[in-house]
């Protein structure tokens, strides 16, 4: 079958693609303002035009380019992104370059990473590809200073941030680098930059371990604490909940508690991102089905990312493989779901874009 000028290790989806018949469709931004060419599942890719989930700076602060990463996203389906920067660092003085093997080393909140961010998007201006910029340089454990360093951002950069997050409510992980969960107490005492977000309309994307093997819920409670004190605030759960210390849990299970917040709380989203998803859950044949029709249910309220991390040294390879493998999913959802998943629709609508995922080619 003719793919659309699209191979498993290499995409070329610069400007268009050709149809079953030879016609270039045209896949540039413009083609995302108003009527365009039907999408043809059949012929064009899998994979997600949305990358909501992208970090452009790294833990030790050595990237790749912007310039380069953003040549990353040229080459595949990608057009619309989130750029995030990383807001937990190691000291900038530190020879240590994964905290993973550096315990006891602190992986920190800091402005560093968004400041950086915000000068490369001044500097390296792309009418080829939307960027959405976010800070993340918040300590949900040490909600105080915010505001503070908010109005620091719209100084120094004004306008140019729409976003909030990635960041880490409870990430098990960062545990042995000084990171601390945040409290019921801090949660309580997020309101004032909670409602600085809803007055601005910016989605949070909290980073927040459900549990893990020994415990599968033991975190639970932080995020639903969450969602209850700020039903209003579009919150992003990310990589539903899951993470490298929680790769056993039933899906029946996880589904169950994903189903019930998701019913509950009418702002929650959820991102996908991340290939852990893909590799222990989504891509097990006794599970994929369940996620399937999870992902078809709630389609309206999930957003697609790769969880790219864009440390110097990470190849062109690398990022296609990430958004191959969390995108591997979106071959297995209706055309509804596919639409408002990987052509980016809910990414559309939830920030309010002058933008519409094109249509599905009925056959």
């Amino acid at each position: 079958m003719r793919r659309c000028l699209y191979f498993v290790l290499q995409a070329v989806f610069l400007t268009g693609c050709a149809s079953s018949n030879g016609d270039v469709i045209d896949r540039s931004l413009d083609s995302f303002r108003g009527e365009s060419a039907c999408y043809n599942r059949e012929t064009e890719p899998y994979t997600a035009v949305v990358d909501s989930h992208l970090h452009y700076r790294p833990f030790d602060g050595k990237a790749i380019p912007f310039q380069e990463v953003n040549d990353y996203l040229l080459q595949t389906s990608v057009r619309f992104v989130n750029v995030y920067g990383i807001g937990q660092m190691l000291p900038a003085n530190s020879t240590c370059s994964d905290y993973s093997k550096c315990p006891g080393v602190p992986v920190l909140p800091t402005i560093r990473n968004d400041f950086v961010n915000a000068a490369n998007m001044v500097e390296f201006k792309t009418n080829k590809l939307h960027l959405t910029l976010s800070m993340t340089f918040t300590d949900l454990s040490n909600p105080g200073p915010t505001i503070e360093i908010m109005k620091l951002y719209d100084k120094e950069y004004p306008g140019l941030f729409h976003w909030m997050g990635e960041v880490n409510l409870i990430k098990q992980a960062q545990l042995h680098n000084q990171h601390k969960a945040a409290t019921f107490e801090n949660i309580k005492n997020w309101s004032g930059f909670m409602a600085e977000l809803r007055k601005r309309n910016f989605p949070l994307t909290i980073h927040s371990d459900i549990g893990n093997d020994s415990s599968p819920t033991l975190y639970l409670p932080l995020m639903e604490k969450v969602l209850a004190l700020y039903p209003d605030n579009k919150i992003v759960w990310a990589h539903l909940g899951l993470s490298q210390e929680q790769i056993k849990m039933k899906a029946s299970d996880h589904i169950a508690i994903l189903t019930r917040l998701l019913d509950k709380y009418p702002n929650l989203m959820m991102d996908i991102s991340w290939r852990i998803l893909d590799y222990y859950y989504f891509n097990k044949p006794d599970k994929q089905a369940k996620y399937v029709a999870f992902l078809n249910k709630y389609s309206t309220r999930i957003l697609p990312g790769t969880d790219f991390v864009a440390f110097l040294g990470n190849t062109f390879k690398v990022y296609q493989s990430e958004l191959n493998a969390t995108g591997r999913i979106n071959q297995y959802l209706n055309d509804e779901a596919f639409r408002n998943i990987a052509l980016g629709e809910n990414y559309f609508k939830l920030l309010g874009l002058d933008y519409q995922a094109p249509q599905i080619c009925t056959h």
